[in-house]
């Protein structure tokens, strides 16, 4: 008797970058966000940066889609 194996089941996170981005641009005209007020502007001298915890940095840089 011969005996096939079951065909794997994909989980979500087996998913490509490319089809994780084509899902989300399929259910964008399904996800209306309400009118808010339009943000106050802000001078550059203002704007100090970004700061990122150690931990998520590595993250992202260990995950070799991201750019690791």
């Amino acid at each position: 008797m011969t005996t096939y194996p079951a065909p794997a089941e994909r989980h979500e996170s087996d998913l490509s970058l490319a089809e994780l981005c084509g899902a989300g641009a399929r259910m964008a005209p399904h996800w209306v966000a309400p009118a808010g007020p339009a943000p106050t502007p802000v001078s550059p001298s203002s704007i100090h940066g970004v700061v990122v915890p150690a931990a998520s940095a590595r993250l992202i840089a260990a995950t070799a889609e991201y750019g690791g």
